[in-house]
């Protein structure tokens, strides 16, 4: 009997669990996912957790409901080496031996070694650094009532991708209930975005990166363009054009870098990120598939396919149809993404997106609804209302 071992509980990684169950009877393989944490986090939720606008149960959805009836075997543990010539994974409790190894391990906060990020700044990576940010915030409010510091009452967010803007759209929205809670008056709170491109939104048209930006100001935001992150010298953020924010609250959203337990193997990595061929395979072991930011895939254009959540679920069914064709001697199906559009929040009752392949704008509220829709689409997939409800 094969064993095909699965690193991750996120969206490649369930997905790709629930889909080779669909191909894989019980008798030709035993499926073993292996995650650090016994919950399915919605990243793409993150932001609001950090703000206080959902609970922490709407966000986490435990992988035991999620994978109750699929005979998928639930570990969790801390994956430490993946040792491909052995064929094994070693994890902080014991090894795992496997025919077929599937790594959707996400990627990691990259600091690009500016001095005091790592060290100062608040990542937005994961449910507990949500859950870090959100009373770090609070805490630093109730002490400004005393201390009367600007530092106290700051919050700067660095980067001005989908993750910054969205968490600035969240705290935006926050602001008045804070002030009430903590009898402050709006001029005492300051938020500042802080993007080193041009433009926030990259990827996005330019007049929906203007829609979202006028957004954010309207509410108290001030959006800072073209001007990059020099250093954190906490607690004071230092701008590559003279400008220094005094804050003790930087959420840092600037970028991702590959995990490092997959640059530390032997596959064949590009800043520590698997590289695979067309069926999500790697380059240099076959017996190993790489789906989610885990992996780099490159278009027919030469570029690679950027990280993101719809990227995951579909890459992760495809490695599950490939691990059943693999096993079965029939030929593997080449990964051919759909990219069904892009949706940014910029707070509970606006957002901009582009739709389908023509990249048809649009903003508002019904924007926003559309990104609910899209997120109770992906909950229906994994059947995961009950989980998500419960």
């Amino acid at each position: 009997m094969k064993q095909i071992v699965i690193l991750g509980g996120g969206y490649a990684g369930l997905l790709c669990a629930l889909t080779v169950r669909k191909f894989v009877y019980d008798n030709e393989a035993v499926v073993t996912l292996i995650n650090r944490s016994s919950s399915h986090q919605l990243i793409t939720e993150l932001h609001r957790l950090a703000a206080g606008n959902l609970p922490e149960q709407a966000v986490a959805l435990s992988l035991t409901k999620l994978l109750k009836g699929k005979r998928v075997q639930l570990v969790t543990e801390e994956v430490t080496v993946i040792d491909t010539e052995q064929r094994e994974v070693r994890t902080s409790e014991g090894d795992y031996s496997y025919d077929y190894l599937v790594i959707a391990m996400g990627s990691q906060t990259a600091y690009y070694d500016i001095p005091g990020l790592e060290k100062h700044s608040l990542p937005l990576k994961s449910i507990h650094e949500a859950n870090r940010i959100n009373a770090h915030i609070r805490e630093s409010l109730m002490r400004f009532k005393k201390s009367r510091q600007q530092a106290d009452a700051t919050i700067v967010v660095g980067g001005g991708g989908l993750s910054g803007i969205e968490m600035i759209g969240e705290i935006a929205d926050m602001l008045p209930k804070w002030c009430e809670d903590y009898q402050l008056q709006r001029e005492d709170i300051r938020l500042y975005g802080i993007e080193a491109s041009p433009s926030i939104l990259p990827g996005f048209p330019a007049e929906l990166a203007a829609r979202a930006t006028s957004s954010l100001e309207r509410r108290g935001a001030k959006l800072i363009v073209g001007v990059p992150i020099t250093a954190y010298d906490y607690p004071v953020v230092l701008l590559k054009d003279g400008q220094s924010i005094p804050t003790h609250t930087l959420i840092w959203t600037g970028g991702v870098q590959g995990n490092p337990i997959v640059a530390a193997s032997n596959l064949e990595t590009l800043r520590g990120r698997a590289i695979v061929n067309a069926c999500l395979q790697s380059e240099s072991h076959e017996d190993v598939f790489v789906a989610g930011d885990s992996a780099i895939c490159y278009q027919d254009n030469g570029l690679p396919l950027p990280p993101s959540a719809q990227l995951a679920w579909q890459m992760g069914e495809a490695v599950g149809y490939n691990l059943y064709a693999i096993m079965n001697g029939m030929p593997l199906q080449p990964f051919k993404p759909v990219i069904y559009g892009k949706l940014a929040s910029l707070g509970r009752k606006d957002a901009v997106a582009v739709l389908g392949k023509n990249d048809k704008p649009l903003k508002g509220l019904p924007a926003s609804l559309m990104k609910e829709a899209s997120k109770a689409k992906y909950l229906t997939h994994i059947r995961g209302l009950q989980a998500y409800l419960h």
